[in-house]
């Protein structure tokens, strides 16, 4: 790259700085999330030193104040192929394939994040980006009043397009361009109190579902969360309360764990907002509008195809034994059915690695001396290389969904069959989704490399996936 260009992973920070700003001054509760993780996270290092030392070696504990996701819902396939152009400029692809119709949400979506680990160390910034589905809307004059709505938008500024066209043409920006860049791209993000329907056609779509309100209805995607990442969320969970926040009922994801997989997340309910609705001869209505929330996770280690078949099996068992989705109603019946069910699960980071079900970075120790082997395993036994878990970056279907419903309303579920459709989520995005597994395997491979490299031996390969 030019070093008159900007690397990616620097405007990807700027415009991540520059999202919480914008949310904080929106939603004066993430504020408060805020302030609550970093202390829940000051807490557990200083109670778990171990914990704090793996972090350390890691690299994690440098990006742990910084990291952040947030979620977006697009309506159309040219806004989400514009919106992977604009990620592109920050060094985000779109990596994995979500279907949330099954849970009755009418949504596809894909992460945008860095896929390689130092991009991910500089700024693990993620974005959940969700296409409305309007095939599934079952009423065809809605289906076509939405399509027409959504037409008529343009949730973009041409100077935010121009740049990305520049950034395509030139292989980067400069520092001026990608400062303005990132002030442009902001805009799309922002929230808007007036509508672009009137209330009646307002009513309409969100009595068809609330989700679809929320995209069809507004001037673009508005940020509808930004999550910090804490180090022990069922205390995040305990404190929110104290702090007046009101914390949905069920912790998304797997049980509490010794050594957390996966990911874990809970959040507060959205927030009742003041809207002005589009009315004839320039009349407007005030209503309201509900759709953005607070949210705070946890993340474990990512888990192989053999550690997600396990975890799939042992949370549908669990969710099989007990009546509807988690709730307010079931909360305490469900957290111990998964706990019982995870018991399955080995709690234990060596288990883990031995039994191939979950992915590991390696790391030298430091040991002088001729190893005088190359395999892996004794490598490990003989004190030259230790692992430590490779931190899942991605989602959890079920999870996004249950987030969505718990901050949608109890009635929102609407029933959909099984929709999935990755073939047309990648011609709406005009790209292929990386395979997630497929970037942690990488990054597994890479560190082993680095290792073998630098002992100047061929190790073994690692167990296998």
């Amino acid at each position: 790259m030019s070093q008159s260009f900007v690397n990616p992973d620097q405007i990807r920070a700027w415009f991540s700085r520059a999202m919480s700003d914008m949310y904080k001054q929106e939603v004066p509760l993430y504020d408060t999330l805020l302030d609550l993780v970093a202390q829940v996270n000051a807490k557990t290092m200083a109670e778990q030193p171990e914990l704090a030392a793996q972090l350390s070696r890691t690299g994690e504990i440098e990006r742990l104040d910084i990291e952040r996701h947030g979620a977006i819902r697009v309506g159309t396939p040219e806004e989400l192929s514009n919106m992977r152009r604009v990620f592109a400029v920050m060094g985000m692809q779109p990596v994995g394939y979500y279907d949330l119709s099954p849970a009755g949400v009418p949504v596809h979506s894909t992460a945008f994040r860095a896929t390689h680990e130092a991009a991910l160390q500089a700024s693990p910034f993620r974005v959940f980006t969700s296409l409305l589905r309007l095939e599934l809307i079952d009423d065809a004059g809605l289906r076509e009043k939405a399509a027409r709505i959504l037409a008529a938008r343009q949730i973009f500024t041409d100077r935010v397009l121009a740049l990305t066209a520049c950034f395509e043409t030139q292989g980067g920006l400069n520092e001026a361009d990608a400062r303005e860049f990132v002030a442009e791209a902001l805009h799309t993000f922002r929230w808007h109190s007036e509508s672009t329907v009137s209330l009646d056609d307002y009513r309409e779509l969100h009595g068809q579902h609330r989700l679809i309100a929320d995209v069809v209805a507004f001037k673009g995607p508005h940020i509808n969360h930004l999550t910090p990442r804490t180090l022990d969320i069922d205390e995040a969970q305990a404190e929110m309360p104290r702090r007046g926040v009101s914390a949905k009922a069920v912790i998304e994801g797997p049980p509490p764990r010794k050594c957390p997989i996966l990911l874990r997340q809970t959040s507060f309910k959205a927030l009742e907002e003041p809207v002005r609705f589009a009315g004839a001869d320039g009349v407007s209505s005030v209503g309201s509008h509900t759709a953005r929330f607070g949210e705070i996770e946890q993340r474990g280690v990512a888990l192989t195809r053999k550690g997600r078949a396990l975890y799939d099996q042992l949370l549908d068992l669990a969710r099989s034994r007990i009546s509807g989705a988690p709730n307010e109603g079931n909360a305490a019946a469900y957290m111990q059915n998964l706990q019982d069910c995870f018991a399955a699960f080995p709690d234990d980071y060596a288990q883990l690695h031995e039994q191939g079900l979950a992915y590991f970075r390696y790391f030298l120790t430091g040991k002088q001396g001729e190893p005088g082997t190359a395999d892996l395993h004794a490598l490990i036994a003989q004190g030259y290389i230790q692992f430590e878990p490779l931190v899942y970056e991605d989602f959890l279907p079920v999870s996004a969904a249950g987030i969505f419903q718990s901050n949608l309303g109890d009635k929102a579920q609407a029933e959909y069959a099984q929709n999935a459709s990755q073939v047309a989520f990648e011609q709406a995005l005009g790209a292929p989704v990386k395979d997630e597994l497929a970037l942690y395997e990488d990054t597994q491979a890479r560190s082993l490399a680095a290792c073998q490299q630098a002992l100047g031996a061929q190790a073994g390969s690692p167990v296998a996936a």
